[in-house]
């Protein structure tokens, strides 16, 4: 194989068989279960990466379920989005996932900065209960609750959340281990349809794990909950700030 050859064919790892297509990505029956918790400040300040700020130490505790993806085929993920800015921009900086399938953790952590981790969560229905749970090594680090499809949310308010970018911190070693990637990245949703998004009574608990510290933001009040289904696209991203520049 050629250098011209190997860099026609070089998109991602491993070059005879990358673990994913190239994006776009489609997602169907999207389905979220997100709860909006308050935290500690202190604790919030020491995660979020400058340029960005949160202006409040709100975090949102997300469990994912995709069962119809382009690429990345059926899987589920769970983890905290911290409500941020950018300048004006508002968005949510990606703090933390884990997830159960291999592509996207590959994809995911490769393309945009995903902090992705293999783990087993669980979004289901229980008789009248969305539960939510996350295991990590056997261990419990996460669970949610909420009351199945309680009540309506407005249409209007569920887009303009899906509208807002994500931000994450993409880092990328060199091969003598210095970092050679290091960037804030933003990345969008878009072509939307929205099935349906429900609230309810709902609770969330976090358990202190050594390489999940998901309980490292802590749960000082559950501030709202929010279920939804929708179908739409992974945007490719954007640099937004480059630490290394």
């Amino acid at each position: 194989m050629t250098p011209d050859q190997v860099r026609a064919r070089a998109f991602a790892m491993p070059l005879t068989s990358p673990s994913y297509p190239p994006g776009p990505y489609r997602f169907v029956n999207r389905e979220y279960l997100i709860i909006t918790y308050r935290t500690d400040p202190e604790a919030l300040a020491r995660v979020v990466p400058k340029p960005l700020v949160a202006d409040e130490p709100i975090v949102k505790y997300e469990f994912i379920r995709m069962p119809d993806s382009t690429g990345f085929g059926d899987y589920t993920e769970s983890g905290q989005v911290i409500p941020v800015r950018l300048g004006a921009q508002h968005g949510g900086y990606v703090h933390a996932m884990y997830l159960d399938d291999d592509p996207p953790i590959a994809g995911g952590r490769e393309l945009w900065g995903f902090p992705k981790k293999l783990a087993a969560p669980v979004l289901r229905v229980e008789r009248d209960t969305l539960v939510g749970t996350l295991d990590v090594g056997g261990v419990r680090v996460a669970t949610a609750s909420m009351g199945y499809k309680h009540r309506a949310l407005p249409e209007e308010s569920l887009r303009a959340a899906l509208a807002e970018p994500g931000f994450l911190l993409k880092i990328i070693p060199h091969v003598d281990g210095r970092p050679r990637i290091c960037e804030l990245v933003r990345y969008r949703l878009s072509d939307v349809t929205l099935r349906g998004g429900w609230t309810g009574p709902a609770a969330l608990s976090l358990a202190p794990h050594a390489l999940a510290p998901v309980a490292a933001l802590p749960v000082l009040e559950v501030l709202s909950a929010a279920h939804l289904i929708a179908d739409l696209t992974l945007e490719l991203g954007e640099v937004a700030h480059d630490y290394l520049g």
